[in-house]
């Protein structure tokens, strides 16, 4: 009895073609993955910060007021003036104690959560930790406007508690003070604080949740006191977690331009100088240079902080 011969098998399609190269190859799999968003941050990103920087070397004619592409450094030359610099410094200068206010204060609460917090207790501070990001940003600043303004909550407490000798005492500082809180540097700062503090808090939490207890033990047992043990095994294997804090603090008060514009002095912070140069001036490249400045002051402390070994530990 003879059988009918087999029909030939088909042809494999394209998608078992393609299924097979992925399958043999892991790395085109993640290049295809990664692909997107690469892209993303290479057109958008990177595009537009090319962009920008190149602005930075145009001038804008003092007659038309339009901007002339052509090459030149006279740009940095206005940006290099007494009264920018000093705007600079004000905006380095409040971004710097910005940081380290919140890092006093982040420390103790990320430790007491890393070494003592669990379970529910450990989930209520993360909660507590992330429901001020959900609210809207400017609704806090404003609340803050009011709490800090003359006729506010805290004035008031003042009142109650007979502190208002000790409040005035502070607005009566010099630089940092000022007819009230919320129009003073101390204000400023300390609304800072309140918006970027959990960016602090997180990732020191974290670091200081890979400190091994085996080490504070046997720092313990060699004879070494609280204080000790603190500087010289915990600070500094807790220190990423305040660098990395820190990039965020830093970083995100340099280029504000909100809090400052509704809290605080008249004089005006690097974000501010950017939108009004942007805006109200059209002086495009001036306000591109200007953006280099935040630019050159991270990569300087980024570099500083990998010389200093701060991300190793990351």
């Amino acid at each position: 009895m003879t059988t009918a011969a087999l029909p030939a098998p088909a042809a494999d399609g394209f998608g078992r073609r393609a299924s097979r190269l992925l399958h043999r190859n892991g790395w085109l799999v993640l290049l295809l993955l990664l692909m997107p968003p690469v892209l993303w941050l290479g057109v958008i990103y990177l595009g537009s910060l090319f962009a920008l920087l190149l602005q930075s070397f145009y001038s804008v004619d003092g007659f038309t007021g339009m901007i002339v592409p052509e090459f030149t450094l006279s740009t940095y030359g206005d940006l290099f003036t007494a009264a920018n610099m000093d705007i600079v410094l004000r905006t380095a200068t409040m971004a710097a104690a910005v940081t380290v206010i919140c890092a006093l204060i982040a420390f103790p609460i990320a430790y007491y959560v890393a070494r003592y917090a669990r379970g529910r207790a450990k989930a209520a501070f993360y909660i507590a930790i992330m429901l001020p990001l959900w609210s809207s940003y400017l609704v806090k600043v404003y609340a803050w406007k009011l709490i800090l303004a003359r006729e506010g909550v805290i004035t008031w407490a003042a009142a109650q508690l007979h502190l208002t000798w000790l409040l005035d005492g502070i607005l009566a500082l010099p630089v940092i003070g000022g007819p009230s809180l919320s129009s003073a540097y101390i204000g400023t700062a300390l609304v800072f604080t309140y918006i970027w503090l959990p960016y602090m808090i997180l990732p020191l939490q974290a670091s200081l949740e890979r400190v091994p207890r085996s080490l504070t033990e046997a720092s313990a047992d060699l004879g070494a006191r609280p204080g000790q043990t603190f500087r010289t095994v915990i600070l500094p294997l807790a220190f990423p977690g305040v660098v990395a804090g820190s990039i965020f603090t830093f970083s995100l008060t340099l280029g504000d331009y909100i809090i400052p514009g509704i809290i605080g002095s008249s004089r005006p912070f690097i974000g501010q100088v950017v939108l009004q140069l942007q805006g109200t001036a059209g002086n495009v490249p001036l306000a591109a240079a200007f953006t280099v400045v935040p630019i050159v002051i991270m990569g300087i402390y980024l570099t500083a902080a990998k010389r200093l070994g701060a991300f190793d530990a990351l």
